[in-house]
């Protein structure tokens, strides 16, 4: 083994994701910074700070940073649903107005826009494997492409305001399904819903819940939807693409809606993580549920979370209704709480069928690899997420390294 190999990855080939980051994204000012972690077979290998976490500050990025993670969110709050399951408190087939008595009569659109909606009886009832694969019939109000989405943006649905988690599912029963429940694909609010009824089934708030079974055990300790005034000091600027490939500031790190504590716990976007924190978590899927000695999945659970449960093992070309995803469509399906790589080849990118992971809407990045041992964490903070394709840059970097 050349010195420049640890646990099968080639060192110098991982330097080239430094290097094209500098060349592509720093320099030119499409982005403000990054942090990039590739761990194999159980330990990290290479990881990376380079540009700057505060622009206006002129603040450089480091491993310590803090980011918004926003739809990194959702395998935590997945991963703490299926915790519960494994304790025998629902089934993945009950229905969800089992739990939410007031959804018992959801209906679909058929036409019209809020608050006058022509709807019709679903053909089945939406139950929590539905929520956990975004197959409700739920949607979010920045997708900006129906009538039902528009009510969302109207009622203020995406969070923000007085929104809590008790108002969204209470306000969810008064507004029509975009679909029957297991009819299509469409990335929702359903994974919010999943939060609260994380709340409901454990009887406790969502981030004590998550400090208490996910957090704490990992070692997590700069994971929350808050940032203490202790860590304002490590918070990074987020910002928005601009046309012309430049950015501009969209959130303040000393004037972020972060700095207070939140009315709504977002399980679907919610907190704030660094790179170290989400990699032990990330750690702990690859290592079927387990890291250091802490479990916080059984490994057979975590196994049925990574099957593709879509209807008939579709994948999500055949099923999304939407244009947003935080993975390419094309050889991915949906587990019970992330994006699972169903085909190789029509992928479009190198990887292993039964590898997972997600991304968040401020271009942050995940993905597990258990066959090849292979963990990847990418933080950055540059809205949307779909702005460059950096995510599918990162995959071949990385993997041109396995040696």
């Amino acid at each position: 083994m050349s010195r420049t190999t640890v646990a099968g990855l080639d060192l110098e080939r991982l330097e080239r994701i430094a290097h094209h980051i500098d060349a592509n994204y720093l320099k030119p000012g499409k982005l403000p910074g990054a942090v990039t972690l590739v761990a194999r077979q159980g330990q990290v290998v290479w990881t990376h700070a380079q540009g700057l976490m505060d622009v206006e500050r002129q603040k450089p990025a480091r491993r310590d940073t803090l980011f918004r993670i926003y739809s990194m969110t959702k395998p935590v709050t997945s991963i703490a649903m299926m915790q519960l399951y494994e304790q025998g408190r629902f089934q993945l087939d009950d229905p969800v107005q089992k739990y939410i008595p007031a959804w018992k009569d959801l209906k679909v659109y058929k036409s019209g826009h809020w608050p006058t909606f022509e709807t019709e009886p679903p053909s089945r009832t939406m139950t929590i494997r539905d929520l956990l694969t975004h197959t409700a019939g739920l949607t979010y109000g920045w997708l900006d492409r129906t009538q039902v989405d528009a009510a969302y943006r109207q009622l203020k649905l995406d969070g923000g305001g007085s929104l809590t988690l008790d108002k969204l599912v209470e306000r969810l029963a008064e507004l029509p399904l975009e679909f029957s429940p297991g009819s299509a694909w469409n990335y929702s609010v359903a994974t919010d819903v999943v939060g609260y009824l994380v709340q409901r089934l454990s009887d406790q708030p969502l981030d004590d819940y998550f400090r208490d079974h996910i957090f704490d055990p990992l070692g997590m300790d700069d994971t929350g939807f808050q940032v203490p005034a202790a860590k304002l000091d490590r918070f990074a600027a987020c910002y928005l693409h601009q046309p012309g490939d430049t950015m501009k500031l969209q959130d303040d790190p000393e004037r972020s809606r972060y700095l207070r504590n939140p009315n709504f716990l977002s399980g679907g976007g919610g907190l704030v993580s660094t790179v170290d924190d989400y990699h032990r978590f990330a750690q702990a899927l690859c290592q079927g549920g387990a890291y250091q000695g802490q479990r916080i999945i059984g490994r057979k659970t975590l196994e049925y979370m990574r099957c593709n449960h879509l209807p008939g093992n579709q994948d999500l070309p055949a099923l999304s209704i939407g244009a947003f995803s935080e993975t390419p469509y094309a050889g991915n399906g949906f587990g019970l709480g992330f994006s699972v790589r169903t085909e190789v080849a029509g992928a479009g990118t190198i990887g292993s069928v039964g590898e997972f992971g997600w991304g968040g809407l401020a271009s942050t990045y995940f993905v597990v690899d258990p066959v090849e041992e292979l963990v990847v964490v990418f933080m950055t903070q540059l809205m949307p997420s779909s702005a460059y394709p950096i995510r599918q840059e990162l995959r071949a970097l990385v993997h041109g390294a396995l040696v």
